[in-house]
């Protein structure tokens, strides 16, 4: 068993999930929340689009700087990847659920865009993400579409970090043993 070190591409998965994560959930909570806030509905969902646009070099950056280190991880351990129990399986419901987080957070930014353009300055909204009786049926489904969106990339990214951490259990000593020895009966 190696013991080397992958403390920076560690990192970089680690740090750039929890940046993709953390920007979620801060983005369903507090932007789009306090988007209700705006005395002036015309303004609520433009004020959104443009946190959100704000955000999203910064979103492409940590999703990035994650998916490098994932691969570099994977690289790094690819003996454990096929040789102990319970690491390939782990990778691989990873691998899915970064899959699907890459598809919930592209979507919510095609949606968002298509927000952004869609809103005019006539545009009544409730919020970032909730339409009002007035906002025209067009904008209103695109709302209905990102308010469902807003809480599926925080779960994917959260249900992520949950499994690196248990990939980091995994790296015991007395855990890499034990997969070993189920990986050999």
């Amino acid at each position: 068993m190696s013991s080397n070190r992958n403390t920076i591409i560690r990192s970089l998965h680690d740090v750039g999930v929890a940046a993709w994560f953390g920007g979620s959930l801060m983005g369903a909570v507090a932007l789009n929340g306090a988007s209700k806030d705006v005395s002036n509905p015309l303004e609520r969902a433009k004020i959104a689009s443009s946190g959100w646009a704000r955000w999203a070099p910064f979103s492409a950056a940590a999703i990035g700087v994650h998916v490098v280190g994932g691969i570099g991880l994977l690289l790094a351990h690819q003996d454990r990847v096929r040789n102990q129990a319970g690491v390939g399986a782990n990778s691989a419901v990873k691998t899915v659920l970064t899959a699907a987080a890459l598809g919930t957070t592209a979507y919510s930014g095609v949606l968002g865009a298509k927000l952004a353009k869609t809103a005019g300055d006539d545009t009544y909204t409730e919020g970032g993400t909730t339409p009002s009786e007035a906002t025209p049926d067009d904008v209103a489904a695109i709302q209905q579409q990102l308010r469902i969106l807003q809480w599926a990339t925080p779960v994917l990214t959260g249900a992520l970090i949950v499994l690196g951490a248990q990939q980091g259990e995994q790296q015991r000593p007395q855990e890499r043993v034990r997969g070993w020895l189920q990986n050999v009966s």
